[in-house]
Order: structure tokens, then C-alpha cells, then sequence
């Protein structure tokens, strides 16, 4: 349980080496919240910052110093090597808990091999070549970091505490070559820079994933770093992270092209060893092109819970609860299953909305949510954080959505706020903004 440091590569090496799993604690629950989820875990030893020591002492069980860890990874004499067997919990990984109670993701050796082995050229990397690792080591992209890049051969820097200005001051004086975002940090990235070019001559491969990136926000950024690869990583964390790629050929045929502009909004090609289906929510297979829901089947893929029955079905495939569609062999994601609006007995995707929305000059950031409602079971809400210094008309933007959505797409209410409930990785928690509204009297 600590922030980003080389300590993290050492202690899932460690772990591994003595045949044990490692499960990275998020440090930014409450202590009753850690304190919980330490005593579902058999026998633990907590390595933790100093910060974090009441969050130990709360759950009573036996805690080192990451320091103190670390020194000891660099003095004592290294075990013998024994096999670990390809089936044993290499990592666990406690899920973000947007919509329901965290569920502690069992990752076995052969996922995460199996990852690495269809997705990484092992040595691949040049001698100078770096990558900056912002997200922290709880998210699956936080152990894909250290483990895609060690087998790489490249260099890995660690930002603690991520800031606009301290990641582009990192990227600059470390030579960083490689990055991985989600799209809240670049979006703030961006506001930091304020139009100017990023200035990071460096940077070859700008990698982004974990929640929706707006169209808007990926525009400005391939302006501000042109001399970087982009690439769209789509994964969960019952995947062993990445599961489809949208690559650098991708979009920049969707910049040059006018009738590829679509590409942006794709998750794109599944990656090696990932097969992928979209099924109703009969079961059924869909053709090329139609909405439903998300299905995966690899090697990669866990599936796996502590304590529960694994998800898979007899065939293994794992239900990702995303909705989404198969167009010629893009993937393109419509948001989660749960947050699907149900108006007057119609299904609609919130994503449908805001891709739409994002687009007004007056909006920053916002969420479509579905808010209860007597006549039509719910209506449609778009939930706003303005842009700078702009008043936002609820009519002007119910007209505006008018004239680029059916009808019955367009938002029943708009409202401002000032920013939303977030995870710690940018994901909107949609549960506790619609409980906020429904305890300011919205609904």
C-alpha cells in the first residue's frame, strides 16, 4: 500500500519470486474501506508508506515499511529459485467499485504470461528509451507498466503524485519516450498548456485508456504532440489489462481521412489471442454492426473473483457488462450495461448522447444519466461542468442536441455542476452523481 516508486517493481518481483501474490491496496480509501478489503486476504503482510500505517494498524496484521522493504530486496541473499506453477494468483487486484462493492480479481501466472506473451517483443526497446508511469499501482495499467515494460528492456520512471506540470517537467528532463494517460489527466494536461505545443521532443508513444476519451480533448492533444504515436488501449481488469488497440496507423488515417473521422471513437482491433463476440441480452450472437453486449474469450482473460464462482461461461467467454458493436473488425464501446437510460420502454446509451454533447463550445466535461421520472420512467439528463467563464443555457443546448440527435435522444433537463464524483483514474462514479442529484431534490 503506497504510491508510485521503483518500490513497486521490486516488491511484484519479489512477490513472484516467493511464489506469492501481491495485491496493491488503494491508499485512497477510507481506513474502515482498507481496512476491509486487508481482512479478506489470507495471511498478508502489508508493506506500506508511513501514511498509510493507521489503515494497517486498523485491519491487525503485520505491516513493514516500504523502505525498510526495499533495503532488505537489496541486502539479503536471494532465495533458491523454485518453479511457480503457471496456475497459481500471481496478482490481485480489487476492482474500482463504480457500480457495486469492490470484487478482489484473481490474476494467475498464465494470465498475465499470456498477456505479455502476445502483446510485448521481449528486448524490444532502445538502450535510451523511458516510459512515465502515472497511474497508480492498485489500477491493472499500473502493473502492466512495470510488467510490459520490464520485459520490454525499458527504463521505468515513477510520478507519485500526478500534476500537469510536474508530468511535463518529468517527460522533458528524463528524456520519457513513452506514456500512458487516461483521459483526465491528458485533458489537464492540455488546460495546463493552454494551446501551446507540448515541447516534448522525446515522447514517441502517448498510449490512453481507462474511461471514454472525448473527441475534443484527443484532437488538441495530437496537435500539441505531433511527433507521438497515439494508441487507444481497451482492458479491464479481469483481462489482464489490454484486450484491443485502436494503433498510431489507425489514427492518423482518421485525421487525414475525412470518412475514417469514426476511427476515433474505436477501441479497435482486438489484440493477439483475444477473440471477441457481441451477444443480446438473450444470448444471442449479433452481426457486424449491431449493438449489444460485450463478450471476451483468451488466454489472457481471468474471470475470476475471490470467493465467487468464476464469471466464464462453459464455453469461456466473460461477460464485460460494456455495451458495443463489431464494425468490420473494430471494436467500438457504448458504455457500461448498467448505465443504460430506459425512456418511456426505450433503451438508450448514454454514450450515444455525450459524444454528441462533448462537442458544445460550452461544455468541459459532462455525464448523461438517467434520473427518475412519474411519466417516463426516467428522463434524460445531461449533467454539465462548464467551460471557463461560460454561462450555460439549458434550452440553447437542448436545441443544439436537437438538431444532431432524434428527438428522443435529446436531453429532457440540463444541469450544472462544478465537477463530478470521480474514481482516482477518472472514471466517473455515475451511482454517487445520480445519488447527489436525488438528494439535491432533482429528482
Amino acid at each position: 500500500m503506497a504510491v508510485n516508486s521503483p518500490a513497486f517493481p521490486v516488491s511484484i518481483m519479489s512477490a513472484a519470486y516467493a511464489g506469492v501474490p501481491i495485491v496493491p491496496l488503494n491508499y485512497r480509501l477510507s481506513v474502515d474501506q482498507i481496512a476491509e478489503q486487508i481482512r479478506e486476504l489470507d495471511a498478508p503482510l502489508v508493506v506500506v508508506d508511513p501514511a498509510y500505517v493507521a489503515a494497517v494498524q486498523a485491519a491487525g496484521v503485520p505491516s513493514m515499511l516500504i523502505d525498510d522493504f526495499v533495503k532488505l530486496a537489496s541486502e539479503i541473499e536471494p532465495l533458491e529459485p523454485e518453479m511457480t506453477a503457471d496456475d497459481s494468483v500471481a496478482v490481485v487486484l480489487f476492482t474500482s467499485g463504480t457500480t457495486s462493492k469492490p470484487k478482489a480479481v484473481l490474476l494467475r501466472h498464465q494470465h498475465l504470461m499470456s498477456y505479455l506473451m502476445q502483446t510485448i517483443e521481449f528486448g524490444s526497446a532502445d538502450a535510451e528509451t523511458a516510459t512515465l508511469v502515472s497511474n497508480p499501482p492498485y489500477h491493472v495499467a499500473g502493473v502492466g507498466a512495470v510488467l510490459s515494460n520490464l520485459y520490454a528492456g525499458r527504463r521505468l520512471v515513477y510520478l507519485a503524485n500526478f500534476t500537469p506540470s510536474a508530468w511535463l517537467e518529468t517527460v522533458r528532463a528524463e528524456g520519457i519516450s513513452n506514456v500512458m494517460l487516461v483521459p483526465t489527466m491528458l485533458a489537464r494536461i492540455l488546460e495546463h498548456l493552454d494551446g501551446a505545443p507540448a515541447d516534448t521532443p522525446s515522447l514517441r508513444g502517448l498510449s490512453y485508456g481507462g474511461a471514454r476519451m472525448p473527441e475534443p480533448v484527443l484532437l488538441k492533444a495530437l496537435e500539441a504532440f505531433p511527433e507521438a504515436n497515439f494508441v487507444n488501449a481497451y482492458g479491464l481488469t479481469e483481462t489482464s489489462s489490454t484486450i484491443a488497440v485502436l494503433g498510431p496507423e489507425d489514427h492518423r488515417l482518421a485525421i487525414s481521412d475525412p470518412s475514417q473521422r469514426h476511427l476515433l471513437f474505436s477501441a479497435g482491433r482486438p489484440v493477439p489471442g483475444i477473440e471477441l463476440q457481441i451477444r443480446s441480452e438473450a444470448g444471442d450472437v449479433l452481426e457486424n454492426g449491431e449493438t449489444g453486449l460485450l463478450w471476451v474469450r483468451g488466454s489472457q482473460v481471468s474471470g475470476e473473483y475471490q470467493g465467487l464462482a468464476s464469471a466464464l461461461d462453459a464455453s469461456g467467454w466473460f461477460p464485460t457488462r460494456d455495451r458495443a458493436r463489431l464494425e468490420d473488425g473494430y471494436l467500438f464501446i457504448g458504455g457500461r450495461a448498467d448505465d443504460t437510460i430506459i425512456r418511456g420502454g426505450e433503451n438508450i446509451a448514454p454514450a450515444e448522447i455525450e459524444d454528441v454533447l462533448v462537442n458544445h463550445p460550452g461544455v468541459r466535461e459532462l455525464a448523461v444519466i438517467g434520473l427518475p421520472d412519474d411519466e417516463w420512467g426516467e428522463r434524460i439528463v445531461a449533467v454539465i461542468v462548464p467551460a471557463t467563464e461560460i454561462q450555460i443555457d439549458e434550452g440553447e443546448v437542448r436545441a443544439w442536441c436537437r438538431t444532431r440527435l432524434r428527438g428522443s435522444r435529446t436531453p429532457d433537463q440540463v444541469i450544472v455542476i462544478e465537477e463530478f464524483p470521480r474514481t482516482d483514474t477518472g472514471k466517473i462514479i455515475r451511482p454517487k452523481l445520480l445519488s447527489q442529484l436525488v438528494d439535491a431534490g432533482q429528482a
